[in-house]
């Protein structure tokens, strides 16, 4: 055969293959809530998106197969006596298939059974209590659709008290769904198997290479013998997280049933390395520019010593940190001794400080416990009004409960601080005084997208007279997280050369918040406070204004502009910063 020959064989083959094969295009007519499923997930429609090309018999095999796929999707939504009728049509080269629905009546919940075996059956008060508030919140209850979504979920949902409260193997053991589809009705039963109570175990640990075993064993919350709570496995993980040692942990018990009296708990950590030097650069409102710089070595003596050395720069105040701590005790206290050099100069009030800190802290779950000795020496000045030199051995004690979680801008909780202390004249101080301080923050669920956010804070230094206190133990009001709309550390006792630290301090805020998604929100607030030298001195002054919040990939960022009413101005106040 010559290669002429060839080709129009070749071409006449291609030709006839041509004309036996045809796009396809899909139509569904059905209820509005049921069309995008169908559209979405029969095997025809599918094919058409795709525009694929197919012979007539493909497009047969698809529509029989569609019959079948359609009336299982129907199912799932609770129809189970639907009507369907296909046609398929030639409309020149291409084919049409058209599926008209006809759901037919919609399945609802008749019955719902919910049984229970293992431990949680047993006969006492409390765990027929438990049993009842899980029957209460079963998602799907007589009346309702049936749909099998729901179904699943509401099976999945039901374990979820059980597994994260004292029986982590819990299960479903039987489950049925009894379809009447004359009646269009489904009688529903679950049979929750509970499993035994379950009860902490020994630590097993994973991943510990670097540092010391004892480490990871003394940040753990958990009590040998108390039944397991899964809250309790979660703080042991935060709380590793943020012992600086490691970058990654998790937390999880053994469900092995033959285990259950004292199931071990597997702990994996990946550590972080010994040594890090970390730079960052930020600017905000109220201490302006700043760089920053952290040396810090991890693992000092290879005993998981810290040792950190911290410098910080700013356009009012310069700091340098010398910090050496211990790693958690057994019994959950993180201890500290630190050196610490400053000096600022804010709102004409300039000090120079040396101060040196023993510290010890205990965490437990959402509560932060710290007992701090700290001897200080500082010189200050405010032009050519006031010139002294103070000193102080104090002694104080900082209670702190965050109840937030770990959002960035979170939508309800609080944060409660507590601080008291002070200093007597006889030990290494100038004078006598009790210093007192709290700060309180709620936040609010408003809605879906609304969030309200109330602060306050009370300050006292009770002393005869703010002579011979140090300013870390006094107060001024203004700035950021103060009354916006004025300076920062503007409020206080007013000199002709500057503004002095006072003994009271009382503020306020009441602040709106709406996120428009995840990244962008908006803010109306009004902010009052001020700082005097006796409370009958304390007049608060205002600062309303509105405000932006962005949640960048590197943290918060916060830019608001506030009227300050005694001083008739506008002030813009933000905050960002960037760390690598």
């Amino acid at each position: 055969m010559s290669s002429a020959a060839l080709k129009s064989l070749l071409l006449l083959f291609a030709v006839l293959h041509a004309g036996s094969a045809a796009a396809l295009e899909v139509s569904v007519d059905a209820p509005d809530e049921l069309r995008p499923l169908l559209e979405q997930h029969l095997e025809t429609a599918r094919a058409a998106r795709l525009k694929e090309v197919l012979s007539e018999e493909e497009i047969a095999r698809l529509q029989r197969v569609s019959l079948d796929t359609a009336r299982d999707l129907l199912a799932t939504e609770g129809y189970f006596s639907p009507q369907i009728k296909d046609t398929l049509e030639r409309t020149g080269d291409d084919w049409r298939v058209r599926y008209q629905v006809n759901p037919g009546p919609r399945t609802m919940v008749r019955t719902v059974s919910v049984t229970f075996a293992g431990a949680v059956s047993e006969d006492s008060a409390a765990r027929q209590s438990r049993r009842e508030r899980i029957e209460r919140s079963f998602a799907l209850q007589p009346g309702m659709p049936f749909r099998q979504a729901d179904w699943d979920k509401a099976k999945s949902s039901v374990l979820r008290p059980l597994q994260t409260a004292r029986y982590p193997a819990a299960r479903i053991a039987e489950s049925a769904a009894r379809i009447d589809p004359e009646a269009a009705a489904a009688d529903l039963s679950v049979l929750i198997d509970s499993g035994p109570v379950f009860f902490i175990g020994p630590v097993r640990v994973s991943g510990s290479q670097r540092y010391p075993e004892s480490i990871i064993r003394n940040y753990s919350p958990l009590d040998s013998g108390k039944p397991y709570h899964l809250q309790d496995l979660l703080d042991y993980q935060t709380a590793l997280e943020a012992s600086g040692y490691f970058s990654q942990s998790s937390v999880r018990i053994d469900p092995d049933a033959q285990q259950a009296s004292a199931a071990p708990i597997l702990v994996e950590v990946v550590e972080r390395p010994a040594k890090t030097a970390s730079f960052g650069v930020g600017v905000n409102t109220d201490s302006g520019a700043h760089v920053q710089s952290t040396l810090l070595h991890r693992n000092l003596l290879n005993q998981g010593l810290r040792l950190k050395l911290d410098a910080k720069i700013e356009t009012s105040q310069q700091e340098g940190i010398v910090e050496l701590a211990r790693p958690r005790n057994p019994r959950g206290y993180d201890e500290s001794l630190g050196l610490r050099l400053r000096h600022s100069d804010i709102e004409g009030e300039e000090t120079r400080s040396w101060a040196l800190t023993a510290k010890r802290t205990r965490t437990r779950g959402q509560i932060e416990a710290t007992l701090a000795v700290q001897y200080q020496n500082e010189e200050q000045t405010i032009g050519d009004v006031l010139s002294e030199r103070n000193q102080a051995l104090t002694a104080t004690y900082s209670w702190t409960k965050r109840n937030i979680g770990r959002a960035f801008y979170p939508r309800s909780g609080y944060v409660l601080n507590l601080q008291g202390g002070g200093a007597v004249e006889a030990l290494l101080s100038d004078t006598t005084f009790l210093r007192l301080y709290g700060r309180h923050t709620q936040y609010f669920r408003l809605g879906d997208h609304g969030r309200l956010v109330l602060r306050g804070e009370l300050g006292a230094a009770l002393a005869n007279s703010s002579e011979g206190i140090p300013t870390d133990f006094l107060f001024r009001a203004g700035g950021d997280n103060s009354v916006r709309g004025y300076d920062y550390q503007s409020l206080g006792l007013t000199l002709p050369d500057g503004v002095e630290s006072v003994r009271y301090l009382a503020t306020a805020s009441v602040e709106y918040n709406y996120f428009f998604n995840r990244t962008w929100g908006m803010a109306l607030f009004v902010d009052a406070g001020d700082a005097a030298d006796s409370p009958s001195d304390l007049s608060p002054v205002f600062g309303p204004g509105v405000g932006a919040r962005y949640n960048s990939p590197v943290g918060p960022i916060n830019l608001d502009l506030a009227y300050g009413e005694a001083v008739d101005e506008f002030r813009l106040h933000f905050s960002l910063g960037v760390s690598f």
